[in-house]
């Protein structure tokens, strides 16, 4: 078999085996008996690190690597900007922030958001979509400090105070 026909399957295989990932759900939620869900279940959420080995093993390791380095480069491509200005900084902060607000009221005050409420589940969404854009709108260098939070070792420096 030529190289371009291995790549070609390899590739299909490891795609099928990542979008098999998402068909779980179904197969829980169906009416099938509770071992053959089980197994299936089981067996789709491991498919695409199964479905990886099998295209690693079909296509080689030269054209695995090729393509997650063209992924790579795409992560990097869509990479938030480094330093920010001032202003894209504060409303940064601000849409990181304003998740927190239906938090609270969902745990202090639930009559305002109860559990039977349509618009509950809305907002709890929203919030989480507007948390994630602020991770874009904060920029790079936030991420960095998101990251350091997880390295014991990392230390804050702060810039000197102008007068």
């Amino acid at each position: 078999m030529s190289n371009k026909k291995k790549f070609i399957i390899g590739l299909i295989i490891w795609i099928t085996g990542n979008l098999l990932f998402f068909l779980s759900p179904l197969i829980i939620a169906s009416d099938l008996p509770v071992w053959i869900r089980t197994i299936l279940g089981s067996v789709l959420v491991f498919s695409p690190e199964i479905g990886a080995l099998i295209a690693v093993s079909i296509m080689g390791k030269e054209n695995f690597q090729l393509i997650i380095n063209k992924i790579k480069r795409w992560l990097r491509y869509i990479k938030p900007a480094g330093n920010i200005g001032k202003v894209r900084h504060i409303i940064g902060l601000v849409l990181f922030f304003i998740p927190l607000l239906p938090s609270y009221v969902i745990a202090y005050a639930p009559s305002y958001l109860p559990d039977t409420s349509p618009g509950r589940i809305w907002v709890c969404l929203a919030s989480d979509i507007v948390f994630f854009v602020s991770l874009f709108v904060l920029g790079g260098d936030f991420w960095d400090k998101l990251r350091a939070l997880f390295t014991r070792e990392a230390r804050a420096v702060f810039p000197p105070v102008k007068n």
